[in-house]
């Protein structure tokens, strides 16, 4: 049989062209995507962030679960770039530096409006040893920075930004890509990973400046399989605070799941009480550190538990 080729064996001028001309289809498990832009920084930042995915054959060749682009809009002013699928554009347009980012939003935006065999809620998910932690957390928590250093601690990432949850099995299905890092937190991963490689950076967008950083390879290698949450964890990042670790009550906890679910009312009462079993066979922490070591040591702490 053979194998299919990586994103990283197709040389940077030539993944461009391809790009503008006839798309690219790539395998971002669970999901086949078919990329187009004339962006050259999205080329850029897929060979950065995508290198180690497999390319598939032309779309013709196969079925492709979304057809995106990103394609530069000329006109008066500042240059800008639209997201579209399937030639729909349900986004204003973005600054042109943005197209990346723009890229890893739009794509998010494609999972959680059309994807409803899951339920999918708004948090970052890992697993170590067979167990996994959901991370739901407000904007400006910290999240995804806890997420991007527990991956470099060992934990594989399923998730930075979406739980695909199993209703069924409450198995929670991986989509593991590129995390994203904004202001300074970037830095902070930067100097903690140095070996960890990072997309393009996008200045100015309204969450201010956002670089993406890339799965660790165990995270890429296992995409294909699902794994069983263990806690839920609602994190925040609070200077001068210490490490506070608090037992979440069950109906708070479920309440918070359900306000961080995308496709609550696809799902109805029976993705409500899948949510209601899922809180009951989890442990539910709230967690506050101030200190990113202290808050992995946690971590690694209730992995060791029974």
């Amino acid at each position: 049989m053979t194998l299919a080729p990586r994103l990283g064996e197709i040389p940077l001028p030539v993944l461009t062209r391809r790009l503008r001309e006839e798309g690219v289809r790539l395998r971002v498990a669970p999901f086949v995507v078919n990329i187009r832009s004339d962006v050259p920084v999205v080329a850029e930042g897929l060979m950065a962030l995508y290198a180690r995915h497999e390319v598939l054959p032309a779309a013709e060749d196969g079925f492709s679960d979304f057809h995106v682009a990103v394609l530069a809009r000329r006109g008066s002013g500042r240059a800008k770039c639209v997201f579209q699928m399937d030639g729909f554009e349900p986004f204003t347009p973005l600054a042109i530096n943005e197209a990346f980012a723009f890229f890893e939003w739009g794509l998010n935006w494609c999972v959680t409006s059309h994807c409803h065999r899951w339920i999918t809620l708004h948090a970052a998910v890992l697993e170590r040893d067979g167990r996994a932690v959901l991370l739901p957390a407000p904007p400006g928590s910290g999240k995804s920075t806890f997420c991007a250093a527990l991956m470099m601690d060992g934990w594989r990432l399923l998730s930075d930004e979406m739980v695909l949850l199993d209703p069924q099995t409450l198995q929670v299905t991986p989509s593991s890509r590129p995390i994203s890092l904004k202001n300074r937190s970037i830095d902070l991963m930067k100097t903690r990973a140095p070996e960890a490689r990072f997309g393009p950076m996008a200045h100015d967008t309204l969450k201010g400046t956002v670089c993406h950083m890339a799965i660790s390879d165990e995270s890429l290698e296992k995409a294909q399989l699902p794994a069983a949450p263990a806690w839920v964890v609602f994190p925040r990042y609070q200077p001068g605070t210490g490490l506070s670790v608090v037992p979440r009550g069950k109906a708070s906890a479920l309440a918070e799941l359900f306000s961080n679910c995308f496709n609550h009312q696809v799902h109805g009462r029976d993705g409500f009480r899948a949510l209601v079993r899922l809180t009951e066979q989890v442990k539910t922490f709230d967690l506050a550190y101030d200190d990113l070591d202290g808050a992995l040591g946690w971590m690694a702490a209730q992995v060791e538990l029974p």
